[in-house]
Formats: C-alpha cells, sequence, structure tokens
C-alpha cells in the first residue's frame, strides 16, 4: 500500500477528553458546524472561527477517574444527531449516570485482573449474579431536543443499563443508519477483561451488541426500568428494539460507506492481548427483541439465527482463537499462548464474521507498529487527500512499541479487498510537532458525506487531567 502523508490541523486546544466527533447543521442555521462531546460532559458547537457550549451535563455524569488512578472509560460516551434534526431538532445521548457507582460484579477484584485459568472450569464458566447490587454503574440513552428559544431539553429516556465493570462501554457509541433510520447503539460487553461472564454470546444479555432503535416509536414509558438483560424490559420497549450483531468486546461506533445501492458497515472492535481488529459487512437480519425474548422462553435458538452478525468474541479476538498469555519472564519471545477458550472458539468458528483486518500488538515489520486500543474507524470519501479516497481510515490509541515518553497514536488506513481475505494495513505519516507532550488518539471523526476527518488527541490517559485535549482536522 501507498504510503500517505498528511498534515493536521488544529481547530481547538485545551478541551477535555473528546469522545465524538462529528458534524450536522443547526435549526434555522446555514452552516455545517463541528460538535464536539467530551467525556466529563460537555459538548462544543464550532463553525465560523468561534467555539460556544452547545450543552453542559457534567453535573448528571458519574464522578470520573476517582478509581484506577485516573483511568476510566465512563462519562459522556454516545452523540448523535436524528437525520432530520435541522428540522425536528432532536439529538441522543449515551451517558454514565451521577450517583451510580455500585462496587462492581467482582467487588474484590480490580478491573482488568480477571484472566481465565484454561485449567480451572470456575474461571470459564462464570456468572454475574446479585446483578441489583453487584455492578459498576448505570448508563442511559437519552433524547433531547431544541426548544423554540434554541436552548436544548431532555424529552425521554430510551433504556437504562446496568454495568458489571467501568470498562467496555463503547466510545461514539450512537450513531444513526442511513439504511434504517434507526438509531444504532453499540454496547461492549460489560468489561474487566476477557468477558468472565460470556455476555457478548449471550442472545439475552445486553452487553456486547449492536442494537437498533426505532426512535419513531413511542414507548409511553417516561422512566424505563434499570435492565441488563432484554427480557426484563416491558414489552413496549422491547418492540423499540432489534440486534444487529453479538460477540462483541468493546467498540468505536459503527460507520456506513455508501456503496452503489447498499452500505458498508464498518465496525472496529477493541482487542484483548493479541489484536485489534476492524470488520465489515453489508447484509444483515436484524432480529426483534420480542422474538429473542419468546425464544428464549420456548428454551431454544430464534429461527433468524443465521441472520446474527457475531464477531466472536469472547471465543475469538479478531482472527484468531483468544489467547491466554502465560509469561516467561527469562524470555518473553516464548511466551506462552494458550486458547482461553477452547469449547467457545469451536462452538463460534463457523458463526463468525471474519474481520476485515486484525493488526497486532506485537510487530515488528519496520514500517507497521505495535497496537493498544482500536478508537476509531471512519471510511474517507473526500477528494481532498486523493490516496485515501475509498479508503478506510482508523486509529490506535498508542503505539505499543514507544513505552518511553513521549506517547505518540497512530493513523493508518486500510482497503477493502474483493476476494475477503485478511487485509494488510498502512501507517499514515503526520507532520505535526507534538513535542515532549503525550499524544494518546482517542477519536476519530468525519462530516456526513465523509469528505472531512476530525482526529481527538489527549495528552494524558487519565481522564481526570483536565484540559489536555486538542481536536484536528486531518488536511493535506
Amino acid at each position: 500500500m501507498i504510503k500517505v502523508r498528511v498534515s493536521l490541523r488544529p481547530i481547538v486546544s485545551k478541551i477535555n477528553l473528546p469522545t465524538v466527533l462529528k458534524t450536522t447543521t443547526l435549526p434555522g442555521d446555514s452552516i455545517e458546524r463541528l460538535f464536539i462531546a467530551t467525556q466529563v460532559g460537555e459538548i462544543f458547537c464550532i463553525g465560523n472561527g468561534d467555539i460556544r457550549t452547545f450543552l453542559d451535563i457534567r453535573a448528571r455524569i458519574l464522578k470520573l477517574g476517582a478509581s484506577g488512578g485516573g483511568y476510566d472509560e465512563r462519562g459522556l460516551l454516545g452523540l448523535a444527531f436524528h437525520p432530520g434534526f435541522y428540522y425536528n431538532g432532536l439529538f441522543y445521548l449515551h451517558y454514565s449516570v451521577a450517583g451510580t457507582q455500585g462496587p462492581g460484579a467482582i467487588p474484590s477484584a480490580p478491573p482488568e485482573s480477571f484472566k481465565p485459568n484454561p485449567c480451572d472450569p470456575g474461571t470459564l464458566n462464570m456468572r454475574w449474579i446479585n446483578r441489583d447490587t453487584q455492578y459498576d454503574h448505570i448508563d442511559t440513552v437519552e433524547e433531547w431536543g431544541i426548544q423554540s428559544n434554541g436552548q436544548p431539553q431532555k424529552r425521554r429516556t430510551l433504556l437504562n443499563l446496568r454495568r458489571p465493570f467501568l470498562n467496555h462501554n463503547g466510545v461514539n457509541s450512537l450513531n444513526f443508519s442511513p439504511e434504517t433510520g434507526n438509531l444504532i447503539l453499540t454496547t461492549g460487553d460489560g468489561g474487566s477483561g476477557y468477558d468472565p461472564f460470556n455476555l457478548s454470546q449471550d442472545d439475552m444479555e445486553i452487553a456486547g451488541k449492536i442494537i437498533e432503535i426505532d426512535v419513531r416509536k413511542h414507548t409511553f414509558i417516561d422512566n424505563p426500568p434499570v435492565v441488563t438483560r432484554f427480557n426484563e424490559l416491558p414489552v413496549p420497549i422491547q418492540e423499540t428494539l432489534t440486534v444487529m450483531a453479538k460477540g462483541v468486546r468493546n467498540i468505536s461506533g459503527i460507520s456506513f460507506q455508501r456503496f452503489y445501492n447498499h452500505y458498508i458497515k464498518y465496525v472496529g472492535n477493541v482487542g484483548q492481548d493479541l489484536v485489534e481488529s476492524i470488520f465489515s459487512f453489508v447484509h444483515y437480519i436484524p432480529i426483534p427483541v420480542t422474538q429473542l425474548t419468546q425464544a428464549s422462553l420456548a428454551n431454544s435458538e430464534s429461527t433468524h439465527q443465521d441472520g446474527f452478525i457475531n464477531f466472536g468474541w469472547r471465543g475469538w479476538e479478531g482472527a484468531f482463537p483468544t489467547s491466554f498469555i502465560r509469561g516467561c519472564s527469562a524470555n518473553p519471545t516464548l511466551d506462552e499462548k494458550t486458547i482461553a477458550y477452547y469449547d467457545e472458539a469451536i462452538t463460534a468458528s463457523v458463526k463468525r464474521l471474519q474481520p476485515l483486518i486484525s493488526y497486532f500488538h506485537k510487530d515488528p515489520r519496520p514500517d507497521k507498529f505495535g497496537g493498544t486500543a482500536l478508537t476509531g474507524v471512519q471510511p474517507y470519501m473526500g477528494h481532498g487527500i486523493p490516496q485515501l479516497t475509498g479508503s478506510v481510515v482508523f486509529t490506535d490509541l498508542a503505539r505499543k512499541e514507544q513505552s518511553q515518553s513521549p506517547v505518540r497514536g497512530v493513523l493508518a488506513y486500510t482497503k477493502a479487498r474483493a476476494d475477503c481475505k485478511l487485509n494488510d494495513f498502512s501507517v499514515i505519516e503526520t507532520d505535526y510537532p507534538f513535542g515532549t507532550q503525550s499524544a494518546y488518539y482517542v477519536s476519530l471523526g468525519t462530516n456526513p458525506n465523509q469528505s472531512k476527518l476530525y482526529l481527538g488527541v489527549y495528552g494524558s490517559m487519565k481522564v481526570a487531567d483536565y484540559n489536555q485535549g486538542t481536536v484536528f482536522e486531518i488536511v493535506p
């Protein structure tokens, strides 16, 4: 693949960690503006060189960074504008709710401490019990609208979700489908590591799924119950939901690329220890949640199981069976890789979708990089950077091989292959002088026609280290 060089043009700096970058036109406005949602709960609006606060919900957001030394994956995670936003002023938020901090599903263990032991069945078949008390926090999905005075106001709550751990809640988790007009919610597997309760493969669990919400239907339920499973939802809410995919670990939203009369869907699934993966698909059969719950009551598989897109987690990490790495301290090159969930790898092997690309956490090739976490995937259909036109651009949080500071994130691209085989990728070189400051690439955004790309960068891994963010436009 050809080498591509780009420039990063700063748009705004010294903001909090940017989780969502997208553009739209305000009702009654004449220009397209960039909207930036930050993890702590601010939404900024930028246009004609000025920046203003569109919405500030920091008081509604759970206190971030209190545990884990300031690292946190909760907060304001999703912002999506209704396709008719210019006319109806409707937009949607996904965030972690203030005052809902719990002890965690495994309260005695730090979030990333769980490791499966292939020799101990007890670690392979864990169950999430006492969910009303053993959970980490509650996430909510809400509909908001712009009032006649131009001020946003909450209209209704669509979902309240109880989450077992602080991590894997998704990021850029709300997007509208140009195919169906439905709101797409991407939920991570619930967190910790290795999906200890195997929520992502359980059809009744809301965690680890890509869910379509028909916001045109009104359930007239103002305060939905806090749930973890689809069958705990009232039937009117179930009737607004379909499931697009399962087997999700943690994904940075879903993006759509128009291809003749169809749309190619791209999803970036964050890996465990081995690889980061990007999946693509065109056709799928969304399964109504009412059908899933009826099949659960009958103790049978849904009649449309073949229609499920299955990314394979936790049995598969991208293109590979999920491995548990046992360190060999005398010689790390001899680290032992044991299949963590052998039975699940076998079961899911023929049902899962093969990734478009899997890139490794260790890659010795001189023109590649070792990945850390996939933070954004966007098609680029513009012509300003002709070498990238039609490509899929992605960001990784930080180069693994650069253990010393300053840390640098990675911008890269790949292309779809006609033969459906695993594809390669190429690093996109940038010329921005970050100096001695760390630069974690935390988000990637675009405008509706995908002719522009925006990059969110943060100077720390800790959300409580405030005002270290910069948003750039990626330009020739």
